[in-house]
């Protein structure tokens, strides 16, 4: 079964001087989506760069603008094609995992599974293995950590959340990501857009454990069904997936990452690709 959706995100800047910038906030074409139209715009008019790195397929955008403001917009109708979920999907032994994997094991910034491996073992360690201990793993940080807006910053780790026991949606996938790394289950961050019954602002985050030799999805928070999220990018922390980073004097004056799912039948539109 596919499902389309529209997504309509607007960013804005205030500059006090020249600034560079780093944007993912194209949708993934590939895995379980397809791009079917977009368009990227952005006022005053610069030159945009868009690249894509090879390894993962995420899309950038880079682009430099003066002191004053800046503002884009890019719209998109995505193809979503989610593969269903199998919670009889069985951990792989370290032996049976691809290369490409291994990295999803390791302790990171934001993911100290090292630390936090002692604990992970004493609460999950004794649960059956595969996907219904990742199950475990959301419903107890859906259990046990609060959802809190303010509870956190840019700096905040899992062990953080773990310790003050609240947190937003990059918290919770922080530390369920930290939670499978300690217990030798490949896991990344996953940032795309979501629709949310009541919505806040921002984009969502979620997590992905490789399981039965392949990526199954996972939302602790239980804000926006799995299915529904629009991919943007995959990796081993935050600092793999920001949707902005900022070189030089901008302030954020504005922030509206929508998504809406689109009735069927309803024209994609042409592809393309324009700023100015």
């Amino acid at each position: 079964m596919h499902q389309h959706f529209d997504v309509d995100c607007e960013l804005s800047y205030q500059m006090a001087g020249p600034a560079d910038f780093l944007f993912q906030l194209h949708a993934l074409d590939g895995m379980d989506q397809r791009v079917l139209s977009e368009s990227l715009e952005v006022e005053p008019a610069v030159r945009v760069h868009v690249y894509e790195d090879p390894a993962v397929g995420h899309r950038f955008a880079r682009l430099s603008a003066g002191e004053g403001t800046l503002r884009l917009q890019y719209r998109a109708r995505v193809e979503r094609r989610p593969v269903p979920a199998d919670l009889a999907a069985a951990e792989m032994a370290i032996t049976e995992l691809p290369d490409e994997v291994l990295h999803n094991l390791m302790p990171t910034r934001y993911c100290e599974s090292d630390l936090l491996s002692h604990a992970a073992i004493k609460i999950f360690g004794e649960l059956p293995r595969g996907a219904l201990r990742v199950q475990a793993i959301c419903d107890w940080l859906h259990d046990n950590i609060d959802y809190q807006l303010g509870s956190s910053t840019a700096t905040t780790t899992a062990c953080d959340v773990f310790r003050n026991r609240a947190g937003v949606c990059r918290d919770f996938a922080h530390l369920a990501v930290t939670f499978c790394r300690a217990l030798n289950i490949p896991a990344r961050l996953v940032v795309g857009y979501a629709r949310f019954d009541e919505p806040p602002p921002d984009f969502h985050a979620v997590f992905e454990a490789y399981l039965g030799g392949r990526w199954m999805m996972f939302d602790p928070t239980r804000m926006s069904p799995v299915d529904d999220l629009v991919r943007i990018a995959m990796g081993r922390d935050a600092k793999d997936v920001a949707f902005a980073t900022i070189f030089g004097p901008a302030t954020m004056t504005g922030m509206r990452p929508d998504v809406a799912l689109v009735a069927q039948g309803a024209n994609a539109g042409p592809r393309g690709e324009s700023s100015g």
